[in-house]
Order: C-alpha cells, then structure tokens, then sequence
C-alpha cells in the first residue's frame, strides 16, 4: 500500500509540474501581448493539429526512426560491451577507434548517408544510432567490469563457466549501468533523427518544422515540438518501466546470496 501511495503521490506532482509550467505559458503570452509568430498559447498550439499538415504520419515517421535508431543503439552497445568484457584486448584495441569514430560530426556525416542510402528513413535511423550508442557502451562495459574480486573468485572456485558468471553475477550486477545509459541515449536517439530530417529528409517532424517554418506558422513549429517532446517521453516511459520490471534494488547482492 506504501508502494502505492508514494506512486500516486509522485504521479500528482508530475502532473501538477507540468500544468503549472502550461498555465504559466499562458499567462505569460496572454499578459504580455506576444504576438502569434513569437509564441502562441497552448490552445493554439493545440489548434495547429487540425491544420493541413499530415501530423500522424510525420509523427509516425519521426517514431520510426527514434525507436529504430534507439534498438538499434541498444543491441550494438550491449553487445560489444559484452566482447570488451569478456576480452580485455580486443577492448584496448577497438575502445579508442568506437571513440574517434563518435567524435566525427553527425551532421557532417548526413550528407554523406544520403548518398550512400538515398532519402528515407535509413540515414535518419542510422544518425540516430550513431549518436546514441555510445553512452550505452561505456556504462555496460563498466557495470560488466565492476564485479567484486571475491565474489568472481568463488564462483571460480565452485568450477563456475564463463557463461554462468555472465548470467548470474555479471549481467544482473550490469543492469543499473545498462539502463543509466540507455535513458541517456533516449534523449540523443532523438536528437539524432531530428538531426537526420533536418539534413535531408521529405517527412517527419523536423522536416515539417522546417517547412511551416517558411510561412511563419509558429503554432504548428510549437505543435511538433510537443510531438517530437512525446516521442522521447513515451521512450523513456518505456525504459523506465524496464528498469523497475527488471533492476533489483542491489542485484549483486542478492545474486552473492
């Protein structure tokens, strides 16, 4: 019931945030005499979804390319950090090229997908991937090294397989570092189909931003702002929600139980 309680509390408060935060912004447009191409109010930002702009689709695009890229950064970050743990050189050797090659300018590299992949969603998805998955690597690859000496040592001694201590004592204790880096990466895996749609891209919510923005149409810019805000919002839901069904409160604890 605790439990209970405190989620609901936590909840209210989240709520009553953000409606303070839209109240304000209404006030403060209202009072101060803003002008409709400064900042509209959130009930003209809400009329913009009528207009003739195709939102469901674009935001269906812009989903896409933000859970693509995002998977795609998960599965590629966990599993070279498993290598790197499990072989120390091949992390010496590969670790310092993954960080240079991060270190290349996204935006200087769209040009260069859209000619090797053409306009859609592959170059989108794959700016994406590249600027969200290094945050996954080096938290993963952290947590699957932080292992106690001692607890690793009587595994060892009970004759325990590599995979076993994988299982049961490297990948649970992981878990907090894992998802530390996967909420990181929700936030870049956005900016990083935004990015994409801004360089080159016939649809989606950046591409449209760019578009409306050509007339001035300042409650539809607003209005996709609040959509791309939704789709980060709803991944990170997500990964939250996988953290609480998945982190224990102290796996390595528990697993040396």
């Amino acid at each position: 019931m605790n439990n209970i309680g405190d989620s609901a509390r936590r909840w209210a408060l989240i709520i009553l945030v953000h409606v303070i935060v839209v109240a304000a912004w209404h006030f403060f447009v209202v009072l101060g005499d803003v002008p409709l191409y400064v900042m509209p109010t959130p009930g003209q930002t809400i009329m913009a979804i009528f207009g003739e702009y195709n939102w469901l689709h674009n935001t269906m695009i812009t989903t896409r390319e933000v859970f693509g890229g995002y998977a795609l950064a998960v599965v590629v970050g966990v599993s070279l950090a498993v290598l790197f743990s499990w072989n120390t050189t091949v992390s010496e050797f590969l670790m310092p090229l993954v960080v240079s090659l991060n270190m290349i300018p996204k935006v200087a590299m769209g040009p260069i997908f859209i000619v090797w992949f053409d306009y859609g969603l592959g170059p989108n998805i794959i700016i994406a991937f590249m600027i969200s998955f290094l945050p996954i690597l080096i938290t993963t690859t952290r947590g699957l090294l932080e292992v106690e000496p001692e607890l690793l040592d009587l595994v060892k001694s009970l004759k325990g397989s590599r995979w076993q201590i994988f299982t049961k004592i490297q990948l649970p204790g992981s878990l907090p570092y894992i998802f530390s880096g996967m909420k990181v990466a929700v936030v870049l895996a956005v900016a990083g189909a935004i990015v994409g749609e801004f360089i080159g891209s016939e649809e989606g919510l950046g591409y449209l931003m760019q578009q409306v923005q050509v007339d001035l149409d300042t409650p539809a810019m607003f209005m996709a702002v609040l959509l791309i805000t939704l789709i980060g919002v709803s991944l990170y839901g997500i990964v939250i929600l996988l953290e609480r069904i998945f982190v224990k409160s102290d796996a390595r604890m528990e697993n040396a139980a």
